[in-house]
This record gives structure tokens, sequence and C-alpha cells, in this order.
């Protein structure tokens, strides 16, 4: 009996159209929590199936479910995007921070859809290693196990344990971090808003200012 995958290296029409039915959500979701940008991701999206219809000879028949070698290849487009989400980290380091800041750590992130939640995360997210920003997106953000991960990146499920471990550990910190930043922003704002403004009242006729007395004058004379 000819294995599932079979039809998919054939270039099966079907096949791949069940292909995109059953996975496109997740490679998108995928691809917008990483590059914090939801045009690029649909380019995300059309890439990684391109490049899975050029590279379905490659699919190999271990498991029952593509989505290791689906994701293994939107991995490796999402790597090929870093100069245009480079330029995007740019223009949202410019952007004022979340108030508050969320924590970055375990389920709440995999939780969060806010544009501001999301470009806070993925600025802390952005002082991470590769590897280990890879490994927290695929299990936390995108629910892969650690075996699928692991046949993501092609590396042991031990390494993908240790590298999400850390992730989390990083994370707590510079969420803590972030937070501290975000709170001291936010007051230096408010005493800015709360001081007095440096203007001069409007002078009024007859007023005294500096010593010296301003004449009232009528608006207009009366005529004899």
């Amino acid at each position: 009996m000819n294995h599932p995958h079979s039809r998919l290296r054939a270039g099966n029409p079907e096949a791949f159209r069940e292909l995109f039915r059953e996975h496109s959500s997740l490679v998108y979701r995928h691809a917008v929590r990483v590059t914090g940008n939801w045009a690029l991701a649909e380019d995300v999206v059309s890439l990684t199936f391109l490049e899975a219809w050029r590279l379905r000879g490659k699919l190999r028949d271990e498991g029952d479910s593509p989505r290791p070698w689906l994701m293994g290849i939107a991995v490796n487009v999402l790597r090929n995007t870093t100069r245009a989400a480079r330029r995007h980290n740019v223009a949202v380091a410019r952007m004022p921070a979340a108030d508050p800041v969320p924590d970055f750590a375990d389920e709440l992130v995999g939780r969060m859809a806010d544009s501001e939640q999301l470009a806070a995360a993925r600025k802390a997210l952005g002082r991470l290693r590769r590897s280990e920003r890879e490994v927290f997106a695929l299990c936390v953000w995108s629910g892969l196990g650690y075996a699928e991960a692991a046949a993501t990146l092609g590396i042991p499920v031990g390494t993908v344990r240790s590298r999400l471990s850390r992730a989390r550990t990083r994370l707590r910190k510079l969420a803590d971090d972030e937070l501290r930043a975000a709170q001291k922003n936010a007051a230096r704002k408010a005493a800015q808003n709360a001081a007095p403004k440096n203007t001069e009242p409007l002078q009024i006729p007859g007023q005294v200012q500096g010593g010296r007395s301003i004449a009232a004058r009528p608006h207009k004379e009366t005529h004899r």
C-alpha cells in the first residue's frame, strides 16, 4: 500500500490542495508572529507552498503528517526574509511600547493577537539567539510538539527542549526589563504633561507688570 505522502511526491494536484487547506493557516499564523507583518506573512505562505511543490520529491514517508517537512520549508523561507524583517524591526522600534508590557512567558505569549502586544513581544524575542527564537515560535506560538519541532529544524528532541528552556528563562528577564522601561517612560511622559507651561498670561489694560503700568485706552474715541 502506498504511503499517503506518495501522492504529494508525485505532484498530485488534489493532494497539494489538501496540503494547502489543512496547513496554510498554520504557516500563516507562524509567519505573522515571527515577522510581525501581515502582508509579509502572506508572501511567506506563497513562497512556502511554491517551495513545497519544487521540493516535493524530497518528502519522506516517515510520519503520518507532512507538517514537520512543510514547517521546515517555512522556517527556511523566513530565514531568507531577514533583510525585510530587519527593516520592519526598525519601524517597530520607533513605535511607542505597549502599556503595560505583557508577560512574555509560556501560554500568554501564544494567545497574543493584539498588534501592539505582538510588537512588544517581538522586540524582546529579537534579543534571543535565532536558534532559540525558532524553537520558541514553533513550540509556543505554533503549537508544535517537541518531536515535530525537532523534525522541522533537523535537530534532536533534547536540543529542542534545552533551547526552549533557555528561551523561556531569558524572556522572563527581558520581559521584566521591558516592563521597567515602559513604566519609566510612562512616568516621564506623565511628568512632562503635568509640568506648567512657560507662557505669559494675556495682558489686561491697566494691569501693572514689571513695574510699569499699561495704560487703558478705549477702542474708540467719541468725537465731539
